[in-house]
């Protein structure tokens, strides 16, 4: 029922007396109204002593029970829970019940959708500029496939050094090196384009433009690695050790900041060391090999648009 004063309605709570409400046996001793019958609990229910949750806790909406652990030192994060999924894997979740893995992988899971979107968003954008300016599609292909040539030398660098792949560290560096590593093609292509168009063969043409543009594109990459090297192994300069005359504290290798930037850095570095050196080979040989790639798509394209007998009559 409710009780009401003016235009308040209050619910009506009905509970025993202080003397019939203070043991476990008094709620033996309740009943329930069911179908005109007042019927003991104890008629259909058992009491026992067991332990419960101090409190409850709710995310969502819905009762949540977080089982947490920390990671040791010298042991990889993702390798343990790939050991724990694999053992919870086994079990058998009752009916009503939900797992889910949160803590660091759900923010790594997050992570990597994020760069990886933002790699995509990175190179379609770097296309994008490459078509307007060389006004070809073919051609900012062949440069971004120095994008591809850096990933092996990302992976490799990763191995060679045991840095473990970060996903935001290591992800970040990708996503830079990918707007690095198309200068030095952009570079060799634009004199390789210009030198054609002072009526230079396309062989000689590539020939020339690898030995004059070769300085250039070595220098930037070794600036590049040179300027990285501290940042990544964590190598600084004590200046306070040089006034005090402590030549033992000046050169500072393995700083608290190398631990988080470097993975990044090994990222770059041997990510553009590789593709400045594949870039040099791969990028004229696959541009010499545009002319009979570009017929075999015309053809394709003329027989699929004006049909097989219109294109062999044209």
């Amino acid at each position: 029922a409710k009780y009401r004063v003016g235009e308040d309605e209050y619910d009506i709570v009905v509970r025993y007396n202080d003397q019939f409400r203070g043991k476990a046996e008094d709620l033996q001793n309740a009943t329930v109204f069911y179908e005109g019958k007042t019927i003991p609990v104890s008629a259909f229910a058992d009491i026992e002593f067991t332990t419960g949750l101090a409190a409850v806790y709710r995310i969502d909406a819905r009762r949540v029970v977080t089982v947490s652990a920390d990671v040791g030192a010298g042991f990889n994060g993702n390798a343990l829970l790939a050991e724990v999924q694999e053992k919870v894997a086994e079990l058998t979740i009752p009916a009503g019940y939900v797992l889910d893995y949160t803590g660091e992988s759900e923010d790594q899971a997050e992570a990597s959708e994020f760069l990886s979107n933002a790699f995509l968003v990175a190179i379609l954008l770097i296309f994008v500029v490459l078509v307007s300016q060389f006004s070809s599609v073919t051609i900012p292909l062949v440069i971004l496939s120095s994008v591809i040539l850096s990933l092996i030398g990302v992976f490799a660098g990763l191995m060679f050094t045991r840095t473990p792949f970060g996903i935001i560290m290591t992800g970040v560096g990708v996503i830079s090196l990918a707007g690095i590593v198309v200068n030095n093609a952009i570079v060799l292509l634009d004199y390789i384009i210009q030198l054609q168009a002072r009526g230079m063969q396309k062989n000689e043409a590539i020939i020339k433009a690898g030995l004059t543009r070769f300085r250039p594109v070595i220098l930037t990459a070794v600036t590049t690695i040179l300027g990285l090297i501290p940042l990544t192994t964590g190598l600084s300069l004590d200046f306070s050790a040089v006034f005090a005359r402590e030549w033992g504290r000046v050169l500072v290798i393995g700083g608290e900041s190398s631990q988080w930037w470097g993975p990044m850095g090994v990222a770059v570095i041997w990510g553009l060391a590789v593709a400045t050196f594949l870039t040099l080979i791969v990028v004229p040989v696959m541009y010499s090999s545009l002319d009979p790639v570009k017929r075999f798509l015309y053809l394709v394209f003329c027989r699929w648009w004006m049909g097989p007998q219109k294109t062999e009559t044209s």
